[in-house]
């Protein structure tokens, strides 16, 4: 019976899609020509007894390809880079009168033009760039091989065979699950498309399992630790199911341009049933809130057991999961910050805030957002698709936000092209460039139906961009890497490239602005504490000789970090006399109580304060956040910080709030120290300290780290972590 699906090709295609690394077929043991002479015994011929991969994690295959970290017994290697396997025959190999050769072979439909079977030839010498095995031993019955793969090379999970030739066809060991090879993308070879020539970068953007990630506001950023984990046990095999599932044939695996751009598709479900559920309206029945995951791992392994998107991500949790599934496959990734992103639906580099008459922002007209922060990802790669000049980082998003030839994806565009203004070049390239470079307009809308532009702030968006910087926990700021200096003659090229390119720009901003008005606003927040008073001081600056009358509104909102309003909680109007050539400041209290029963996620306080000079009509705007500080975990170990020795890990937190906190649930994890751990507290009463205890054996050395959360009903975003230091294991 055939194993052939019943699927029609309409007579385009003889073999069906090779779309899925798990499906196999075995090869044959014995591929004959025809009949075998009954006079003819096949074993007579070379048999192979045993096949030796040198896998363990201390075996130079895996220590010279740099993948002795996986948690995995499987032989690891990186592209283009040559490892060892030794093979033992029933007798000695006479290379003058015996044939072999090793197969490789991924998928169910393994066809040698696509790069799904290689069989690979015992040559003399070993060309670059081309597959081939070379003797380097021959002894007694063994012979050991020094095996080159193609820096071009399909990335995934290989059988491997070894078929010996004679007069009748070919003789081939049976499938042996301990002999299948990963192959992977490797950084540290020059012919690779992902190769990164600085050991640096390549430790920390590859080989980092520990990361950083930045959020909160410009004017106060927070930030958080994040366990990428790629060498975690089942996290291989995961981010290789996460093709899977998207059906991505396998041809296409070897190009980083496609597996990104693929992934960034993945990782987010909105159309295709990936990695993870968005959600932004603070509600997370059914799932884990996102600010609640402490890495990746617990959500690729669920993903792949329970084969259903998981619940919750935000754009922090989308990054950070597309993080590990790019190092893992040995793309060099990392997460990056972008303050005040832009989120403009018809990339038009413009992001319209409509204020009514009085001042108040209109909430009806206003349509564009602007995030507090966006992350998103950049992966390094050469773009031999695009001119020269615009390989390196590459930006790449899975956070659900624009359709992209049909699906929610975005990426990779290239961040030269992206700065410089060259949008025209795939993919996505437009909509990164409205992320970082649109301007915001604030706009008058009159009640007979007109519109008067009143200010422009070409400086708000894309305000700063930043990275982990690279062997440290601090930040690197990237922003020249993505856009010139405001007022830079570069800047203005760039703009005029994109608009040249069909970025499109509303017109009505240009040459339409009001003339400076006489009277600067600013105002501060204060440093504000969860659930403290705290005031919002308003400071205005007459520089002219005339007397001036202010009518003022302040608004207190609480915002997701989207930029969406969810509800107003401070509203506060305040006239204002400015004698000529004055400094006047106006101090607003804003209660613990009024905002305290709408907090979100991330406690994000959003003022927006606008101002109305009676005697000009001028209006002065000015918009600005604050990020509540909220209590951390405490996480202290007793015990050896050793491999192999068990540790006490403590996780403490005392509520400071004067309400009761329900259903608290703590994350726990640390790569090679512990796996992932919940706990989960029906109650913390106001001032009271809870501690959970945990026992881990840690089994990776090295600087590590602990990393917890707590979420509640009404508290979340608390975190805390612990640098650790394990000692190797003394050899006896």
């Amino acid at each position: 019976m055939s194993d052939t699906p019943a699927t029609t090709f309409g007579g385009r295609r003889a073999v069906p899609p090779n779309n899925s690394n798990a499906a196999e077929v075995d090869l044959p043991t014995e591929d004959l020509h025809g009949l075998v002479p009954r006079s003819v015994n096949l074993q007579d011929y070379l048999q192979v007894t045993a096949v030796h991969l040198f896998k363990e994690r201390w075996d130079s295959n895996k220590v010279d390809h740099h993948t002795d970290k996986y948690d995995n017994n499987k032989l690891i290697v990186r592209r283009g880079q040559t490892f060892y396997v030794q093979i033992d025959f029933n007798r000695p190999y006479d290379p003058r009168q015996d044939l072999f050769r090793v197969e490789y072979v991924i998928g169910r439909y393994p066809q040698e033009n696509k790069g799904t079977y290689i069989p690979v030839p015992v040559v003399s010498e070993l060309q670059s760039g081309k597959w081939g095995a070379k003797v380097i031993m021959n002894e007694d019955r063994s012979v050991r091989l020094s095996i080159q793969s193609s820096p071009k090379c399909i990335v995934g999970k290989f059988r491997m065979y070894v078929a010996v030739w004679t007069p009748y066809g070919i003789l081939r060991t049976r499938r042996d699950p301990e002999t299948d090879t990963y192959i992977l993308f490797n950084p540290w070879c020059e012919e690779d498309a992902v190769y990164l020539d600085d050991d640096r970068e390549r430790e920390e953007y590859v080989l980092n399992d520990i990361g950083v990630i930045f959020y909160g506001d410009f004017s106060d950023i927070k930030s958080r630790s994040w366990s990428y984990g790629q060498f975690e046990d089942g996290i291989l095999d995961a981010c290789l199911y996460v093709m899977d599932k998207a059906q991505m044939d396998l041809s296409g695996r070897g190009n980083p341009i496609k597996v990104s751009r693929v992934g960034s598709a993945m990782v987010n479900a909105k159309d295709d049933e990936g990695v993870l559920v968005g959600s932004w309206d603070n509600v997370y029945a059914y799932g884990i809130p996102p600010s609640a995951w402490t890495g990746s791992v617990d959500i690729l392994l669920e993903y792949k057991s329970s084969e259903t998107p998981v619940r919750y991500g935000q754009c922090w949790v989308f990054a950070g999961v597309f993080n590990t599934f790019l190092r893992c496959l040995g793309i060099p990734a990392r997460v990056v910050t972008n303050y005040f992103s832009a989120h403009d639906n018809d990339a038009n580099l413009q992001m319209d805030v409509f204020l009514e008459e009085d001042g108040n922002v209109s909430s009806k007209l206003t349509k564009d957002s602007v995030w507090n922060y966006h992350c998103w990802n950049e992966a390094w790669m050469t773009r031999p698709d695009l001119p020269v000049g615009f390989g390196g980082w590459q930006a790449v998003d899975s956070t659900p936000q624009e359709n992209s030839d049909g699906m929610y994806r975005c990426g990779p565009a290239s961040v030269q092209a992206v700065k410089h203004g060259h949008v025209c070049f795939q993919f996505d390239a437009p909509f990164v460039f409205a992320e970082v470079n649109s301007d915001l307009v604030y706009i008058t809308a009159k009640k007979d139906g007109t519109h008067v532009v009143e200010s422009v702030d070409t400086t708000h968006i894309g305000k700063l961009i930043v990275t982990k910087q690279i062997g440290g926990d601090g930040m690197q700021d990237i922003t020249d890497t993505y856009k010139f200096q405001e007022g830079q003659e570069e800047e203005r090229l760039a703009l005029e490239t994109a608009l040249m390119y069909g970025a499109k720009k509303a017109l009505n901003t240009e040459g339409v602005v009001k003339p400076k008005s006489d009277v600067d606003m600013d105002f501060e927040v204060e440093s504000a504490v969860l659930g403290k008073d705290f005031k919002v001081t308003i400071t205005f600056q007459n520089n002219s000789t005339n007397l001036y009358t202010i009518l003022a509104y302040l608004s207190g909102n609480i915002t997701f970090y989207t930029g969406v309003t969810k509800e107003e909680f401070k509203k506060e109007a305040f006239e204002m006399t400015l004698e000529p050539l004055s400094f006047k400041k106006k101090e607003v209290l804003v209660r613990a109580g009024e905002y305290m029963s709408h907090l979100l996620e991330q406690g994000l306080l959003h003022f927006f304060v606008t101002a109305r000079i009676n005697e000009t009509r001028d209006v002065l705007a000015k918009q600005k956040s604050t990020v509540l500080i909220v209590p951390k975990v405490i996480i202290k170990v007793r015990g050896t910080a050793m491999v192999g020795s068990d540790m006490v890990v403590t996780v403490e937190f005392t509520n400071p709030l004067k309400e009761m906190l329900q259903n608290v649930w703590f994350h726990l994890e640390g790569p090679g120290v512990m796996l992932p751990k919940r706990k989960m507290f029906r109650e913390i009463r106001p001032n009271d300290t809870v501690q959970w205890e945990e026992v881990c054996r840690p089994w990776a050395s090295g600087p590590r780290k602990l990393i917890a959360s707590m979420t509640s009903d009404t508290l979340r975003h608390v975190y805390g972590e612990l640098d650790l230091q394990i000692q190797r294991r003394p050899t006896m």
